[in-house]
């Protein structure tokens, strides 16, 4: 996917888990490539990539709308994600890393330090950190030695918010961001340190903690209400808005 088709997709992410897009509004692609000051090709995209996480319904006509879900609903898919990315790392841990293995890691850790080194983060950055999160994740799975876990991931994928590329950035709180991200890097750099230590319990324990890093964190990082404690958004709703019209 572009760059311009990643940005709109994680746009869009946010944009549904927000709230700003509601459940059971209408959404359609000359509209929203309007609003989001794109062309019609990226916004395609990834209505098609949202229908396949479960975001969105596509209807009979023009258009999709969007899916109700409930944070129960990507608590769980991203709980069953945090499993089985947790017993690929404690596989890999006890099975050990190959030569290029550990080099692939070491690079998607050099590349996060760059990004972060800085004290801020600019939409680029974080364009750039979702390949190499992406890489990262994919590169554990494989050294696990068990395409049993690819597959049951590829499974979970279908449900909300439980496929690792799966980030929903905040674009106008770039400050939260950078420390939610942040700490998520630095737990990429706990997990290698597992992994090339051979601590298959250690490695699993972080990588569980870690699949919080996609939502759960979003809130304690990125809002914080006037009584200081962490704000819980509600994800869907019942409630109809407008529709964004048709195309």
């Amino acid at each position: 996917m572009s760059k311009a088709g990643i940005r709109v997709l994680s746009t869009l992410r946010q944009m549904i888990v927000s709230g700003e897009l509601e459940a059971g509004q209408r959404i359609a692609e000359i509209p929203t490539a309007e609003r989001l000051g794109v062309s019609r090709t990226p916004v395609r995209i990834a209505f098609r990539a949202l229908e396949q996480e479960g975001l969105l319904i596509k209807l009979e006509r023009r258009g999709y709308r969007v899916r109700k879900v409930t944070q129960d609903e990507v608590a769980g898919a991203v709980e069953v994600r945090g499993v089985l990315e947790g017993l690929a790392a404690m596989q890999a841990a006890e099975r050990g890393l190959t030569a290029e293995q550990r080099r692939g890691l070491l690079d998607c850790l050099a590349s996060g330090d760059a990004l972060f080194a800085k004290g801020y983060v600019t939409e680029e950055d974080l364009e750039a950190y979702h390949d190499l999160n992406r890489r990262f994740h994919a590169i554990i799975v494989e050294a696990s030695g068990n395409p049993a876990i690819g597959s049951a991931m590829q499974r979970n994928e279908h449900l909300p918010f439980a496929s690792v590329s799966s980030l929903a950035i905040d674009r106008n709180n770039l400050e939260g961001e950078y420390r939610r991200f942040n700490f998520a890097h630095m737990q990429h750099h706990a997990v290698f340190d597992a992994l090339d230590r051979g601590q298959g319990a250690r490695a699993e324990s972080i990588m569980r903690e870690h699949a919080n890093a996609t939502l759960r964190y979003a809130t304690i990082f990125t809002q914080q209400p006037d009584d200081g404690h962490p704000a819980v958004r509600v994800i869907g709703s019942s409630v109809e808005l407008p529709d964004i019209g048709s195309s």
